[in-house]
């Protein structure tokens, strides 16, 4: 039987949907994060002795209600959308640099893949795999974009730290690249500077 502290932990999640960071949870539930962790952790283990179709999974310091993993077939089949089939190798190619770049430019993204990428980009917008997280302090403001909670939902992910390490010195070529885009776009707001004062 479930205590008041699991039943309100399970309402919460499933009402949002979404994400609810764990400080929040123990604001609401006014517990200890330890005492939420466990309650999280026995609701887990009540789900699969019932084998239960959801389960509460934690991501980016925060928890969220699923639905269990061995069940993704028929979900998409639902959806008649399955994401996963349709991450092409040029959309996952796009969705690697930005989540080891991010934040990053279009226009960076498609200097380091040296092709045009507008339709990756649409398509891991519309997906939910990236977002705008701001914009580049330069002339022109180009938006800048990085992953989404989702991302790290898709591929199974608690926090951008647990992506696979990429061989150091590919890491470092996208870092130069971007870096040199930045100091382009200095440069020219540097040229742009001096025409003024003249």
């Amino acid at each position: 039987m479930k205590t008041d502290l699991e039943s309100s932990i399970e309402a919460l999640l499933f009402y949002s949907g979404d994400i609810i960071p764990l400080r929040r949870l123990c604001e609401l539930c006014e517990a200890e994060e330890i005492t939420v962790n466990m309650a999280v952790f026995r609701l887990n283990e009540g789900y699969k002795e019932s084998n239960s179709g959801i389960e509460i999974i934690e991501v980016d310091d925060g928890y969220q209600m699923c639905t269990a993993p061995k069940h993704l077939n028929i979900i998409q089949q639902y959806r008649q959308k399955p994401v996963r089939h349709l991450l092409t190798q040029a959309l996952i190619e796009t969705l690697a640099i930005v989540a080891y770049s991010q934040p990053i430019t279009r226009t960076q993204i498609e200097d380091i893949r040296g092709v045009r990428c507008e339709h990756a980009m649409s398509r891991l917008l519309e997906y939910g795999l990236i977002e705008e997280v701001g914009r580049l302090n330069v002339i022109g403001r180009p938006i800048l974009f990085g992953t989404t909670n989702e991302f790290l939902r898709h591929f199974g992910f608690r926090n951008l730290d647990e992506m696979p390490k990429v061989k150091e010195e590919l890491l470092e070529k996208f870092k130069e690249e971007v870096k040199q885009e930045i100091n382009y776009y200095d440069e020219i707001q540097t040229e742009q500077g001096n025409m003024d004062e003249r």
